[in-house]
């Protein structure tokens, strides 16, 4: 396996303006010449950390690109930059990077027709943001030709600005204030971005989760029912917020209830099965 990282500023003049630092690392499978398979192209999937805006989470990187790269993915984590830059920053960031994994296609043996994002907590809003906006106003200013997902994966995602049911510090970090007025309610809250275009999509929550309530993929999950886009929606009765892969990798305590939960990964990787045939 290869592993590359690439200063996103380094590639993007709007990025380097910005004085902001993102960086992708890049988790390359080997193909194997012995079975010629050297110029075999695979499907790709760009990882949005969680972190509530503040951070990018280093449970929701490596951990979880190591548990795809089994099913045949080039991976990719996205650092995108955090408090105090605020929107549309990481909008484009994710823009950046998913345009340069597919201006190095060739170098990197991705099929540029697969490649999709997932995200966790806060990152999973910015993947859900970037799987409606991706060819807004706010990317196409800066990205020519801004790339599709061709699905999305959403690990407790942070989706609505409703008072009632958000992650108040992450809209914080994200615009510098809270709570949102109309314009940005239609703007940040992902469950009303959704349209018949949007990516088929994978959901997956705790009904427990106490610090993203799980109605934030439920509102998404209605969304995507009411545009006619495929999805998948798994919510678990037990378990806290940021589990990443459930399992003593990502936890200090792992117990009956996080090894129940950690059926996510392999359910996951069933449905993105599902979807290749698609």
């Amino acid at each position: 396996m290869k592993c590359i990282k690439t200063e996103l500023s380094k590639h993007f003049g709007f990025i380097a303006e910005s004085g902001a630092d993102p960086v992708l690392e890049a988790y390359l499978p080997f193909n194997l010449s012995e079975m010629h398979r050297e110029n075999e192209k695979r499907p790709s999937l760009l990882i949005c950390p969680g972190g509530g805006y503040a951070m990018c989470s280093q449970r929701e990187a490596e951990p979880i690109a190591l548990n795809f790269l089994s099913e045949g993915f080039n991976v990719f984590v996205l650092w995108y930059s955090n408090s105090p830059f605020r929107f549309p920053v990481q909008l484009r960031e994710t823009a950046a990077a998913m345009k340069l994994i597919e201006e190095r296609a060739g170098e990197w043996n991705v099929d540029p027709a697969d490649i999709s994002i997932m995200g966790f907590s806060a990152g999973a809003h910015l993947a859900a943001q970037y799987s409606n906006l991706f060819d807004s106003d706010e990317v196409r200013s800066v990205v020519s030709e801004p790339l599709k997902p061709r699905l999305s994966l959403l690990c407790y995602p942070v989706i609505t600005a409703d008072e009632r049911f958000t992650h108040v510090g992450s809209f914080e970090n994200l615009l510098g204030h809270f709570p949102l007025d109309e314009n940005e309610m239609k703007k940040h809250s992902c469950e009303l971005l959704v349209t018949e275009k949007t990516p088929p999509t994978f959901l997956f929550h705790t009904a427990s989760d106490g610090a993203v309530p799980v109605e934030n993929s439920l509102l998404y999950s209605f969304a995507l029912s009411r545009n006619g886009v495929p999805f998948e929606l798994h919510v678990y009765p037990f378990g806290q917020h940021g589990l990443a892969t459930s399992d003593r990798h990502t936890l200090d305590e792992v117990t009956a209830v996080h090894d129940y939960d950690a059926d996510w990964i392999s359910e996951a990787k069933r449905w993105l099965r599902l979807m290749k045939q698609r």
